[in-house]
């Protein structure tokens, strides 16, 4: 059996393993750039590190003694990816600078075919897109953005070859990445004008460096522990006292954070419920913001002009540089391939409501498809290795069911019966109560699993009865 992944993050490299270890071996691993890493490659930000500590952010069958940091940095992460790939015999499987383009289900011939951006064309009897939800980068659409004449660059395409010195910085937007890279910045330029829409909830990091390798044991207690943690902070976003005792504990931290700067901490604290929006870690960022080359500004942006930057009331900001720390187009599953199933379906049309799939996985006219990281698969406050490392599981049992009886589809009801209960358990759930990148503009939730990791793990265990012959 043929079978085509796509890409070499943490998504695509677990699904090629768990294949191998069940014995697939005739596989190809398109990836669009010339290394491995996903968004380890890609996001290369001064201060680019992950935000859940390292003992947990890494596959479970292959523990790292020797991550330097607690909170590991993009270079010791995409290190990391480059000794799994070559342990577990990946490379010779990789296909680097060919992008898929378009992907076709042959209703006769009950293969995929997909087009490349190298112009040829392959044929596979299993389809597995694993690009995830976070590796487009999203750039909001503000009048007169294209006439700055200046230097413009998202957080995710860093420009290495500008020196900030001197320079006067306009960051726009406070997520995951700003919070990472805005208190380097500030080191190098002689301003930084951060544009604030919406402040995030900040809780303490308490990062740490590390000296001596890891022992086994105690790694995989910690591993144990911090998984622990991350499910509680997760059942904080769904129990009000919970997550009143959370907000507190937010507020605490980000009041002395900002005690050095009086009329800081109104500016940085959140008017929305606890966990509504992505909660963040950091120390250094809220110090940041109290320096005198900071300035937060948090009124809504009318324009961009070719010199800066005009706030609603009137306040036009000169800058010299703008940095995009405006995420990534999470909704747009699987974007931009064209994906056409059974008859010719668009798979995109199918969604046009909002992407849903079996366990976020597989997707009624559309067999032989399974997605890593797909819709609904997104962790409110684990680690996602958790979910792919579930969802490479599933993909194992699938591939050798294929293999066992044919071209299978998930059934419709069984996908719609699904679906119907993930939102209905979404519907009033936090991540309702604000907009948010976890959401459709119809208010439809696609990115979040609606509770903790464990329970995902159990709700996806794959049974045969839930397909049907294609």
């Amino acid at each position: 059996m043929r079978i085509a992944v796509i890409g070499t993050g943490f998504g695509g490299l677990a699904a090629t393993i768990e294949l191998k270890k069940r014995g697939h071996d005739d596989i190809v691993v398109f990836e669009k750039a010339g290394d491995v890493g996903g968004v380890w490659r890609e996001n290369t930000y001064p201060g680019a590190a992950c935000d859940v500590p390292s003992s947990l952010y890494s596959y479970s069958f292959e523990p790292n003694p020797h991550w330097p940091h607690k909170f590991s940095r993009q270079p010791a992460i995409l290190d990391y990816i480059h000794q799994v790939v070559d342990k577990y015999d990946v490379r010779r499987h990789i296909r680097f600078h060919t992008e898929v383009t378009a992907a076709r289900w042959d209703d006769e011939a009950k293969t995929w075919q997909l087009e490349l951006s190298t112009g040829e064309t392959e044929t596979v009897d299993l389809f597995v897109p694993a690009v995830g939800q976070l590796s487009r980068p999203s750039v909001p659409n503000i009048p007169g953005a294209d006439t700055f004449r200046g230097e413009v660059f998202h957080s995710a395409e860093w420009n290495h070859d500008l020196s900030l010195a001197g320079k006067r910085v306009a960051v726009i937007g406070t997520g995951a990445s700003a919070i990472q890279f805005v208190p380097e910045v500030r080191k190098e330029a002689a301003k930084v004008l951060l544009f604030q829409r919406t402040a995030p909830y900040i809780v303490p990091r308490k990062d740490f460096e590390r000296t001596d390798p890891a022992h086994p044991i105690p790694q995989l207690l910690n591993r144990a522990k911090i998984w622990t943690q991350a499910e509680w902070l997760t059942t904080t976003f769904h129990i009000k006292p919970l997550a009143a005792v959370m907000r507190t504990w937010s507020k605490r931290h980000m009041k002395a954070q900002t005690a050095a700067k009086p009329g800081l901490f109104e500016k940085v604290w959140p008017d929305y419920p606890f966990g509504c929006k992505r909660v963040l870690f950091a120390d250094d960022y809220l110090p940041a913001l109290a320096q005198p080359n900071v300035d937060l500004i948090t009124d809504d942006i009318s324009e961009i002009t070719s010199t800066g930057v005009t706030t609603a009331d009137g306040q036009h900001h000169e800058v010299d540089v703008i940095i995009w720390g405006t995420g990534f187009k999470a909704t747009d599953f699987l974007a931009p391939m064209t994906i056409a199933g059974t008859q010719g379906r668009d798979l995109h049309t199918h969604w046009k409501d909002g992407a849903h799939a079996y366990h976020g996985m597989t997707v009624p006219g559309f067999p032989n498809l399974l997605i890593m990281y797909g819709p609904n698969t997104n962790t409110g406050g684990g680690s996602i290795i958790y979910f792919l490392e579930t969802q490479a599981r599933y993909l194992g049992r699938y591939a050798d069911h294929i293999d066992e009886a044919g071209p299978l589809e998930i059934r419709a009801d069984v996908e719609e019966a699904y679906d119907a209960r993930i939102q209905d358990q979404l519907a009033d759930s936090v991540w309702s109560k604000c907009s948010s990148w976890y959401r459709e503009k119809n208010g439809r939730i696609t990115t979040n699993w609606p509770s903790i990791s464990a329970r995902y793990r159990r709700s996806a265990n794959y049974e045969k009865a839930d397909y049907a012959s294609a």
